[in-house]
């Protein structure tokens, strides 16, 4: 059988492949369109095997909230490059694996990665497609499944690169949101003080001590110094201590204390937080390239 131009076009749109990869499929399968499909998924699995090694630091944030506003899901998938966030097959994986979870409520992310899609693939199947469609590592990094019974969820997202969920005690969903919204631009480490690591307290308190001490002043002023900077460091690093973004005037904590609430818990994801930067190298690039 002859291999057209038609052919060639059929299974680029079947594949996402591109063009020289998929006439060299369809001469080692002579002409034959499921073959070389098939010879193709192969070949693709193998080169997504060879590509989960780079560093995926760039990518999306997806929350997904049922109508009831009792139960959501904040997830974080990650590409190397911003350029591949942009495409459709990456938006449009990434919304499913929002509305997958949501359903499923996975207990982990390893059994996630093994449950089915609409497509019928598993999620870790769809994911090493994608890699070999588009060139590029993709990792599902993380997910939390968050369900309230009596509370109230609100949910912001800057942009694509920042998401956040709070629950509130109460029904104020629009207080809600207004913390979320303050998470993000302010990123405390927890909600109250009492929830500060003693590990990171101690480690702060040694650094005002020493830095107290420089100041050649008296003990007794010392002890004083070291009070005023403990609370201020609490206050920045605790929600219930910043001041609100939207009144600067007033605290977190004060805030929901004058409607009757309580923040019963946040999480907050921003893209790549944590993670090594991929540093690119134009030689190295090029020389990887060629040996593929």
């Amino acid at each position: 059988m002859a291999i057209t131009a038609a052919l060639v076009k059929e299974l680029r749109e079947r594949t996402g492949a591109g063009m020289m990869d998929c006439k060299k499929a369809l001469m080692e399968t002579s002409a034959d369109l499921e073959a070389a499909i098939d010879l193709m998924r192969a070949s693709g699995a193998a080169k997504a095997a060879k590509k989960s090694g780079r560093v995926a630091s760039e990518g999306l944030v997806n929350l997904t909230v049922s109508d009831d506003n009792k139960n959501a899901v904040i997830l974080e998938v990650n590409s190397e490059t911003d350029f591949v966030t942009k495409g459709s097959a990456f938006i449009d994986f990434v919304d499913a694996l929002g509305s997958l979870a949501l359903k499923n409520k996975p207990e982990s992310l390893e059994a996630f990665l093994s449950q089915t899609l609409g497509s019928g693939e598993t999620v870790d199947e769809a994911r090493q497609g994608i890699i070999a469609k588009i060139g590029e590592n993709i990792s599902v990094r993380r997910l939390q499944i968050v369900t309230t019974e009596n509370g109230v969820l609100g949910a912001y997202k800057h942009g694509e690169r920042i998401a956040v969920l709070t629950v509130l005690s109460g029904t104020d969903g629009e207080l809600a949101k207004d913390i979320a919204m303050h998470v993000a631009a302010s990123k405390p480490e927890c909600v109250s003080e009492d929830q500060l690591s003693s590990e990171l307290v101690e480690r702060e308190k040694a650094i005002f001590i020493e830095q107290a001490k420089e100041s050649g002043k008296p003990d007794n002023i010392i002890e004083k110094m070291i009070i005023g900077r403990m609370k201020k460091f609490v206050n920045e690093v605790t929600l219930y201590g910043q001041s609100f973004v939207k009144d600067p005037d007033t605290t977190v904590g004060a805030l929901v204390k004058s409607k009757g609430t309580e923040v019963e818990s946040f999480i907050r994801y921003e893209v790549g937080e944590g993670m090594e930067k991929k540093e690119d190298n134009f030689v190295e690039e090029v020389m990887a390239q060629a040996q593929t």
